[in-house]
């Protein structure tokens, strides 16, 4: 049920840019860019307040902040994550160096895996044993109260403590998290509170992420927290990575879930925006962003999700939105191998010195110096909102790839780059539907980010997809999909069982302990909607398969299991069922956006020489601002906007819904 229209900001932070949008109580929605800070906090603070200045209202209206950031992410990347210990069973201390049997190329004779977040000599063994049936041997506690002592003297700044089938039974593993937690003064993260799930490797994979990214995460949040208090600004809710919002107090005791903040926002402002202005099967979301490209499945109004994700070759089970990220984004480096291939990335120019084009002392030619070289970016632009555009460094910067490349000039090594950058990200818009059985012929593409945009068209080409969807606020959707995310809050417990086995009174009782869990979470459990699921598997699979479960009743769920699989894998079994992990999530719905839109002035700015269909072509430009609802436009075109920029390509049409949001549509093929 809507309540009383409220002024709220969401706050994204990326790798180059920091994304703003404040909506205020009158509807109207303002955005900004400012580029990202070493202290994230900082760039967070600067981008409210120039949001705020821009509405005419001051940082105390504001009445909700919700907040996404790359925190843990970048923890992870750059490998500066706290300095944790690892307490296990003993005889299990190598769990994270043995990790799965896979390879990560299999043909690579060379081909390595990272480092554990904990190195040996931070890993430590205790007497304990527990089966799947009970404790056989209990924990001595003056044993642990040796073993904090020895954690203390290895400065470790954090805890991870994953004991063997603690998800079935914890009392040994809740026996020396407590003591740890009483001894020393750091995070202590225990697996049956991270990840209440079998599998030892992922297990502890989990927890060791949590314990490395906690100290990280605590330390920001309690800055930021500072930083905006002073100003009046509420206390941050943050995005999960389940595309969910969760109080900060939450994510600080579960910081793993943090792990994808950004990106997760990204999918939900989608699903948001474009949900019901196509009638198509579903979108693919297209986040093109200043170091990456973020690609996912929204069906049925849902984001796909997953529990099997890796950061960094670090598996992370908990719920994730299901992003697939390749390292193609405005700022990523364009150069040549060794072989004399152009290549794009991974690389990237970031926020300083940024691309050649921003004239801040970049050299290195990048994807962005690329769509000023092909007419995409015009010459009067406004990147990131403040600044101004190098159009000469940018022509020099291709001019040295294309000798590098043996290309002719700079315009050459333009086409070149940004069809290679094309090429990175049509693979991954492949990953994401073709190679899980969905056809992107029956998909909408949702494009967004500072440059998702202007390459949205020629990726549609490619896949064979007839319409691009671009939002309103597309330069800046990560931070628009904050306002418009529900409350959410995951539990899940590993309960391995034959389905004709199953007593159903037990998994009811295992059900109720979870939507306990859930609901302590939630800020109002009294409005909370509360759904359930179930992870099964034929005997034997390696794999399993997630249905809903209202009631459980052995026959239904074995029958939404064949189904599932069916659509999932092409076949079914008559084999029998396994039940293997009980899952309950738990959500708050927000109040809708009601945003206003009108656009205003002639839309028609000018032309400019763009590059299409093999050849430059006079190509009118637009003031994306200024379309009006219902105003149509073909291609080719170019729509200029404070943080992004459309390109649409010959035969394409355009039309302008009521919120502002464009929809392109391609027309007959030849």
């Amino acid at each position: 049920m809507a309540g009383t229209p409220t002024t709220r900001v969401g706050v994204d932070v990326g790798g180059t840019f920091t994304d703003v949008v404040l909506h205020t109580a009158d509807g109207d929605l303002v955005t900004a860019k400012v580029p990202s800070t070493a202290d994230q906090s900082v760039g967070v603070v600067r981008g409210i307040e120039e949001a705020c200045e821009r509405a005419g209202i001051d940082p105390t209206d504001i009445e909700a902040f919700a907040h996404a950031m790359t925190v843990s992410t970048n923890a992870l990347l750059e490998g500066d994550g706290a300095r944790s210990a690892l307490v296990t069973t003993a005889g299990f201390r190598d769990v994270l160096e043995l990790r799965r049997q896979d390879r990560p190329s299999l043909y690579d004779l060379d081909a390595s895996k990272p480092d554990p977040l904990v190195p040996r000599r931070r890993r430590f063994e205790v007497d304990e044993r527990v089966t799947v049936d009970g404790i056989e041997t209990p924990v001595d506690e003056s044993e642990v109260r040796a073993l904090a002592d020895e954690i203390r003297d290895c400065d470790a700044e954090s805890v991870a403590v994953s004991l063997l089938h603690a998800y079935r039974h914890p009392e040994n593993e809740r026996t020396v998290a407590s003591i740890l937690r009483e001894e020393l003064d750091v995070p202590v993260s225990a697996s049956h509170e991270v990840l209440a799930e079998f599998r030892e490797y992922e297990r502890t994979s989990t927890t060791a992420v949590d314990a490395s990214v906690t100290p990280a995460i605590d330390a920001y949040l309690g800055r930021l927290e500072d930083e905006v208090a002073s100003r009046g600004v509420p206390t941050p809710r943050v995005m999960q990575s389940n595309g969910g919002i969760a109080a900060a107090e939450t994510v600080r005791e579960h910081a793993v879930t943090t792990a994808l903040s950004g990106p997760a926002a990204g999918v939900v402002g989608a699903s948001d925006t474009a949900t019901d202005v196509t009638e198509t099967a579903g979108l693919v979301t297209f986040d093109m962003g200043g170091t990456s490209s973020d690609v996912s499945l929204v069906r049925d109004g849902e984001a796909e999700r997953t529990t099997d994700a890796e950061i960094a070759g670090h598996p992370i089970g908990v719920p994730m939105v299901d992003v697939t990220t390749v390292g193609a984004g405005g700022g990523s480096v364009a150069w040549v191998d060794e072989g004399g291939a152009l290549r794009v990335g991974p690389r990237s120019a970031g926020a300083e010195p940024g691309p050649a084009c921003y004239g801040k002392g970049g050299t290195e030619p990048t994807v962005t110096d690329a769509n000023v070289v092909l007419g995409y970016i015009g010459p009067d632009a406004s990147l990131g909102g403040d600044l101004e555009l190098d159009v000469e460094a940018a022509h020099d910067a291709l001019a040295r790839l294309a000798d590098d490349a043996d290309l002719d000039g700079p315009r050459a090594a333009a086409r070149g780059v940004y069809r290679v950058a094309n090429a990175n990200m049509t693979r991954a818009i492949r990953r994401v539907t073709v190679e899980r059985g969905h056809d992107p012929r029956n998909f909408a593409l949702v494009a967004f980010g500072g440059a998702g945009p202007m390459h949205a068209g020629a990726l549609a080409a490619d896949l064979d997809v007839d319409t691009v969807v671009v939002p309103r606020a597309c330069g800046v959707l990560s931070a628009y999909g904050l306002l418009a995310a529900d409350e959410k809050h995951d539990a899940a417990r590993t309960h391995q069982v034959a389905l004709d086995d199953a007593d159903p009174a037990t998994i009811e009782a295992a059900y109720a302990d979870l939507i306990e869990e859930v609901l302590s979470d939630v800020a109002d459990p009294e409005v909370a909607t509360v759904t359930r699921a179930v992870d099964c598997r034929y005997a034997g699979q390696s794999f399993e398969q997630t249905v809903s479960v209202p009631e459980f009743d052995p026959a239904a769920v074995a029958e939404r299991f064949h189904a599932a699989h069916e659509d999932a894998h092409g076949y079914r079994l008559d084999d029998r069922v396994e039940v293997v992990t009980l899952r309950v999530s738990a959500s708050v719905e927000r109040d809708p956006l009601d945003v206003s839109y009108a656009g205003s002035g002639d839309p028609v700015t000018g032309t400019r020489e763009a590059f299409f269909d093999g050849d430059y072509r006079e190509t009118t430009v637009y003031d994306r601002a200024a379309l009006a609802p219902a105003t149509e436009f073909g291609g080719p075109a170019v729509l200029d906007g404070r943080e992004s920029t459309v390109v649409v390509p010959p035969a394409w049409t355009g039309r302008v819904t009521a919120d502002g949001t464009v929809v392109l549509e391609r027309g007959e093929r030849e």
